[in-house]
């Protein structure tokens, strides 16, 4: 039983096709391009699965992580911060039909990287379990007595969107703080307030990925934004150890590569805002294992335990 696997992101779109025993045997990715219609990107997706499909075969199963919030019962993309303009897209159906009617299953992302990085990765033996993504937008997901945890509505977990007071006395989503995408937006707002010297005023674009490479270079503005960052992931970390107290917690996606300079205001921000200190240990805090391609392994192994009826899709 061959099983295609999707990851559909805001930015990127990877395809890989695995083996019965899941072994990963062909990948393929390109630029999700969401700032174009729906179809076309639905169409860019299909063409890049397509890229990995053995010309003499069909998959058995499709599995495909995507942005939340969705429906995994019906396979549906309610709505995505990350995605503009996507509203109850039946993603699903519209991916099965071009694989000629394959069984196709999806999932949030975040939830299928927990899953990936609880069998496969660093949170292996974890339980209670927690994984993050944190790139364009902020997911997640939960391991809990060896399940995925995923709500009565397969709606949990969002950590992107904890609420969080900020200091300028406003509510913001966790992800509107701590992601790549936040990372240019607090840099643009403060490069305007201030006369402060940096890099980043010269750059053409001022986002994540700049802000992180100025960080590395050492820019002390920069350093100043991606430690900010830092301290609200620990802030939105700190209410996920009170509700879960996990075992462990795997951070993964293309912002955690700034290593220490985001993760050590992280993690002091997580000790001082405790209620027991015996909620944190050095170990609690992993790097994700599987880098980018957690998903596209949670996707295979979730559509396969589907398909085989091993999986409770209302748990």
């Amino acid at each position: 039983m061959s099983t295609l696997s999707i990851d559909f992101g805001g930015t990127r779109t990877r395809a890989a096709w695995f083996s019965p025993q899941l072994e990963m045997l062909a990948r393929h990715e390109t630029l999700s391009r969401v700032d174009r219609t729906v179809a076309e990107v639905i169409d860019t997706l299909i063409q890049t699965a397509r890229a990995v499909v053995p010309a003499d075969q069909t998959p058995a199963v499709i599995g495909v992580c995507a942005p939340g919030p969705l429906d995994p019962l019906a396979g549906v993309i309610k709505r995505a911060e990350t995605l503009p303009g996507w509203q109850d897209v039946h993603l699903a159906q519209l991916i099965s039909n071009a694989f000629n009617d394959v069984p196709t299953f999806v999932q949030n992302d975040g939830n299928l990287g927990a899953l990936a990085e609880y069998r496969f990765g660093s949170l292996l033996g974890a339980d209670p379990a927690i994984f993050m993504t944190i790139s364009t937008g902020i997911g997640g997901g939960a391991i809990l007595n060896g399940k995925l945890f995923s709500g009565s509505g397969g709606l949990a977990i969002e950590p992107g969107h904890l609420r969080i007071a900020h200091r300028d006395g406003k509510l913001y989503r966790l992800e509107e703080l701590a992601s790549g995408t936040a990372l240019g937006v607090w840099a643009q707002r403060k490069l305007a307030e201030r006369d402060q010297a940096s890099s980043l005023r010269s750059a053409s674009v001022v986002d994540g990925k700049a802000v992180g490479a100025a960080a590395q270079s050492g820019d002390p503005f920069a350093l100043e934004i991606v430690a900010q960052a830092g301290y609200w992931l620990g802030v939105g970390i700190a209410n996920l150890l009170h509700l879960f107290n996990p075992q462990g917690i795997a951070l993964g996606g293309s912002v955690t590569r700034l290593g220490d300079l985001l993760l050590e205001p992280t993690r002091h921000a997580i000790q001082a805002n405790l209620i027991d200190a015996a909620l944190y240990n050095d170990d609690l805090i992993r790097y994700a294992a599987l880098g980018e391609n957690a998903c596209l392994q949670g996707a295979a192994l979730y559509a396969a335990d589907c398909l085989n009826g091993d999986y409770d899709l209302q748990s």
